[in-house]
């Protein structure tokens, strides 16, 4: 048996209890980011939230402090408590009790997890809703407004919903589903922002079937009853050719020759103009080489987008950590992050066979490609060549601890990368410096190179640098980016093949999906963007959003009555191209204001939700008509839905001729 095994443990941790109460070995982590980072089981267990300072008196001693002697710090630094540690201690030890009558849990466990769910931000969801419930607002309002005037205001919502419902549901569906299906990757941050933004589309979905179709109907109403739309007064004055007059003294007017509300001129445009442009052969040509054009620059920049995290991208572009990792990157490029390497446990030093095979781990560790082993600093070997040159005894506890000043002079910074007492030496440090980490994928591989090398260390040997939980992301990041992104492409198919009454047209739906996302992921690379957890968020809200405009154009394609493909084309602009104009704009619009900070955080957020809402509908006004008239089958409704047609029309011919039988309303 070595000596070193017969070292009586100085603490047994299984049986500590915070307040003698909670146990810190059933409480999990769950966040892998996070659990290097929070001290609390085993050796880090405490009686009470309460170092006395021991973990102030030493550098880097913090990161081994009581994750809940943390908290307690925090609290005692402001207002009342300020100073009064103890105070704070009771406190503390009264909210857990509150916490476990509450909830029945590990106060421990409750506290873990709120830091775990710390990451995310409420305002960054909140600006994510921003203008988004407007969309399906302005398809109802489309809807409303194809209706006849002099039916009745329950026709005229069966009709509204006839034409909305589907493709409203259809698109608030894939949203929903596309931020709910993130909530499978493994950053915490991402999933709470899924969770919550999902939630609030369900919400919105219920405001727009609900109240909004409500306020159509008071709407109705008002117009049936022949009231003012500001002061609901009723009046009696005709309908005129002036505007203004029409405007501000009667009740509303319609066309009289179609019996709808009078055509908007953009509505106008896109049927007698934009809708025919399209559909001439040679612009047809034209669109398919302009997306040739869009698809190949947006796979050439998927190739170029990059990996990971840039830490001047977390704070004002006028912050000073801006310029110290300017002059960083300028004057000492060439090295990258001292690395340390920490033996976690109580190893007999004294121990010659234990020396040489902490030297060995340490020339392993050296040994990698990104690692000049000329600028190591380990305390043990400056201690060896000490001793040797003074002729000292280390091979025995006494003398090897009671020598250790001799160390502490020739490097004094040596005293604080070693922990010890009189009887061991707990843990202790040394550093290597890494080089030439230029790329993500050098700081992906230099993570896993030192990783396993200390892992297949016989020793108790981590290798640490905070720089490390940026470079965890770039293992997970790409890899969680494409399952989200292919597990919602393939529910957004069987979403639209549930709700759309034409197969191939469903498959046309999830083609503009995948196609804007490749191209907001490719344009990223042109406008400086990275891929990181930020624009990982936003790629998700991107799944959702992608689908609206396609998903509503290609409902409004298979529902036309029109004959050829050509005329369904230009029917369903005709009928949508105008509200998607107006969501798309108030979309950009509630997000403008994120382009004039100064935080990249914001500037990302709005670039990929314009990349999104401009390529999106950019597939609904170009790409996706041109594209359905290519498919005959696409423009052919089942035998089932022509014969609910052709009902729908023979109903609506009846109204018709019962209301020429009622008094003439003036709206």
């Amino acid at each position: 048996m070595n000596d070193w095994e017969t070292v009586p443990a100085v603490t047994e941790t299984s049986d500590i209890k915070l307040f003698g109460k909670w146990n810190t070995d059933d409480v999990q982590i769950s966040d892998i980011s996070l659990q290097d980072y929070i001290a609390m089981k085993e050796k880090y267990a405490k009686y009470l939230p309460h170092s006395v300072g021991r973990c102030a008196a030493k550098y880097f001693r913090k990161a081994q402090c009581f994750i809940v002697e943390h908290l307690t710090n925090s609290m005692m630094m402001h207002g009342c408590n300020n100073g009064k540690k103890l105070m704070t201690v009771h406190i503390i030890k009264d909210a857990f009790e509150i916490i476990h009558l509450l909830t029945g849990e590990n106060p421990l466990q409750v506290l873990v997890n709120a830091i775990i769910n710390s990451g995310p931000r409420e305002d960054s969801t909140r600006i994510g809703c921003a203008g988004v419930g407007v969309d399906d607002m302005f398809i109802m309002v489309s809807c409303w407004q194809q209706t006849k005037v002099k039916h009745r205001v329950k026709d005229r919502m069966a009709n509204t919903y006839a034409d909305a419902a589907v493709s409203i549901t259809i698109t608030t569906l894939t949203d929903i589903l596309a931020f709910y299906i993130g909530i499978a990757t493994s950053f915490p941050s991402i999933q709470s922002f899924c969770i919550y933004t999902g939630t609030a589309f369900i919400f919105c979905y219920i405001y727009n079937l609900t109240f909004f179709g409500a306020v159509l109907a008071l709407n109705g109403r008002r117009e049936e009853s022949n009231r003012h739309w500001l002061t609901f007064m009723k009046v009696t004055d005709e309908a005129q050719h002036s505007f203004l007059y029409n405007l501000c003294c009667v009740g509303g007017f319609y066309d009289t020759a179609t019996g709808r509300e009078s055509e908007h001129p953009v509505n106008g445009f896109f049927k007698k103009h934009f809708g025919p442009f399209l559909m001439h052969n040679g612009t047809k040509v034209a669109v398919v080489a302009l997306y040739l054009t869009y698809i190949c620059s947006s796979i050439y920049g998927c190739t170029q987008v990059k990996e990971g995290m840039d830490l001047r991208n977390l704070v004002r572009d006028n912050s000073y950590v801006v310029q110290y990792y300017d002059f960083e990157e300028e004057y000492f490029k060439e090295y990258g992050p001292r690395v340390m390497a920490v033996v976690t446990g109580s190893i007999p030093y004294w121990n010659s066979t234990i020396r040489a095979d902490l030297e060995h781990c340490m020339q392993v560790l050296e040994n990698s490609t990104y690692v000049d082993k000329k600028l190591s600093e380990s305390w043990l070997r400056m201690y060896e060549v000490a001793a040797n040159r003074m002729s000292l005894n280390i091979g025995d506890r006494n003398s090897f601890i009671g020598n250790l000043s001799i160390v502490f002079r020739q490097n004094p910074q040596s005293r604080w990368d070693v922990n010890f007492t009189d009887l061991e030496i707990s843990a202790s440090r040394f550093f290597i410096q890494t080089v030439n980490i230029t790329t993500s994928m050098d700081e992906r591989n230099l993570l896993h190179q030192l990783r396993a090398r200390a892992a297949n260390c016989d020793l108790p040997l981590i290798v640490y640098h905070p720089a490390f939980i940026f470079y965890d992301h770039l293992i997970l990041i790409a890899q969680n980016t494409v399952q989200n992104v292919m597990i919602a492409t393939g529910a957004m198919l069987v979403i639209s093949l549930l709700l759309i009454p034409n197969p191939l047209c469903s498959v046309w739906v999830t083609f503009a999906i995948a196609s804007v996302i490749i191209g907001v992921t490719g344009f990223m690379a042109f406008w400086d963007v990275n891929l990181d957890s930020i624009s990982m968020i936003n790629l998700i809200m991107c799944i959702g959003f992608s689908v609206d405009c396609s998903a509503h154009i290609s409902y409004a394609f298979v529902s036309s009555k029109k004959a050829s493909l050509n005329d369904k084309a230009v029917d369903a602009l005709y009928r949508l191209g105008y509200p998607m104009i107006q969501g798309a704009v108030s979309t950009i619009l509630g997000v403008l204001v994120l382009s004039m900070t100064n935080t990249y955080i914001f500037r990302a957020f709005f670039k990929i939700i314009f990349l999104v809402i401009s390529f999106g509908t950019s597939h609904g006004l170009f790409f996706i008509p041109v594209f359905l008239t290519f498919f005959g089958f696409c423009g052919r409704l089942s035998t089932t839905q022509h014969q609910i047609d052709c009902q729908f029309s023979e109903n609506s011919a009846s109204i018709e001729r019962s209301i020429t039988q009622l008094p003439v309303i003036n709206t």
